[in-house]
């Protein structure tokens, strides 16, 4: 297949395609169906979940797509390449490592081109403990207002104050500020939520069935949006074990950043979904990583999802604006250049065949 051929041009279209490219492997597709919701195109919405590789492995492998919804394209196109490698599901049964391939985690943000799950909520900053005392970020909520205004494109005058924000205290700390996830603000931008969601307990129940008897786990988890054009970033986020981030650098190279050492493009982001690995799977070495493919430059990424939090507050605005911002946003994230794409796969397809050796022998180990 030509490397475009993966990239599907909606989310309808996209879990069409896995589930054809699973279909043809002859494995058993699970679908678990978010309830109560409807796609753009009024298509039911799912997660699809596929396991490929040796009944009995110990050593699994957790590659998720759409964790930021309208980021799904890309990693959707990775699981469909990973589901024709052949080469690659022979070189499973030999090392005897398991894959779960999860498709769409956050349906809803994929269907809908936006960021947010159904309830608005950031999955990347939900995987907390919500019994505990939330986190808080004081420098989101001295933005919150002048973030998501009355209008859209803002006025001059709102430009003017998010321009002297970054003037004065430099584009780092207006991503800090924005993107290390808040829990004041519901209709606000990277809201963590009250609970964990729909999409969250999906994760842990999964992790549950599949990682239960495994004694070593890895996860991909593919996004775009940060860093330079079509280049993967291997970040490793959240609450690390001692030896988690050593780990990570041994499967894929000195290259593996990380906010806790400053090395990442990311920020330290509250409750990333790599973390429901390691709450639920305690029994097993955990190694995990997101990776970010670069697209659009910094502060035009963060006005796209300040549209987006916009079109959120006003679905009754005039649909020609609405599809025109939802349009922006989609081009924020996914980029139909042809590079572009053979980068995605190549270095997915790299990232992953990295991960299956890395578990071979840390299983041997």
């Amino acid at each position: 297949m030509n490397p475009s051929s993966y990239f599907a041009s909606s989310y309808l279209n996209a879990r069409r395609l896995y589930q054809r490219s699973a279909a043809d492997t002859h494995a058993y597709i699970e679908s678990h169906v978010l309830p109560g919701q409807r796609g753009l195109e009024g298509e039911e919405l799912a997660t699809d979940v596929v396991r490929l590789g040796p009944h009995n492995a110990r050593r699994l492998l957790v590659l998720t797509s759409g964790t930021h919804g309208v980021e799904g394209f890309c990693g959707s196109a990775a699981q469909v390449a990973l589901l024709h490698d052949r080469p690659l599901h022979a070189l499973l049964d030999k090392l005897n490592v398991a894959i779960l391939v999860v498709h769409a985690i956050n349906p809803y943000g994929f269907s809908h081109l936006s960021r947010t799950n159904e309830d608005n909520v950031d999955l990347n900053r939900n995987s907390i403990d919500f019994s505990k005392p939330l986190p808080v970020n004081p420098a989101y909520d001295d933005l919150h207002a002048l973030l998501v205004p009355p209008q859209w494109p803002p006025s001059q005058q709102n430009a003017a104050a998010i321009a002297k924000y970054i003037d004065e205290r430099g584009e780092h700390a207006y991503q800090q500020a924005l993107t290390i996830g808040q829990y004041r603000h519901a209709d606000g931008m990277f809201f963590g939520g009250a609970h964990a969601t729909w999409s969250t307990r999906l994760l842990q129940t999964l992790l549950e069935k599949y990682g239960a008897a495994c004694d070593s786990i890895g996860w991909i988890d593919f996004h775009t949006g940060l860093g330079p054009y079509g280049h993967g970033e291997k970040i490793c986020v959240g609450q690390l074990g001692a030896r988690e981030l050593q780990r990570a650098r041994a499967w894929w190279g000195a290259d593996v950043t990380s906010p806790l050492d400053g090395t990442s493009v990311a920020a330290n982001v509250a409750g990333p979904v790599l973390d429901t690995l390691r709450r639920t799977c305690t029994q097993a070495r955990t190694t995990a990583i997101a990776i970010e493919y670069g697209t659009v430059p910094l502060v035009d990424m963060l006005h796209r999802l300040r549209a987006d939090s916009w079109v959120r507050q006003h679905p009754d605005a005039d649909p020609q604006q609405i599809g025109a911002i939802r349009a922006e946003i989609r081009s924020g994230f996914y980029c139909e250049d042809d590079v572009w794409r053979g980068l995605i796969l190549g270095q997915a397809r790299a990232a992953i065949l990295q991960a299956v050796m890395g578990l071979s022998r840390d299983g041997a180990a």
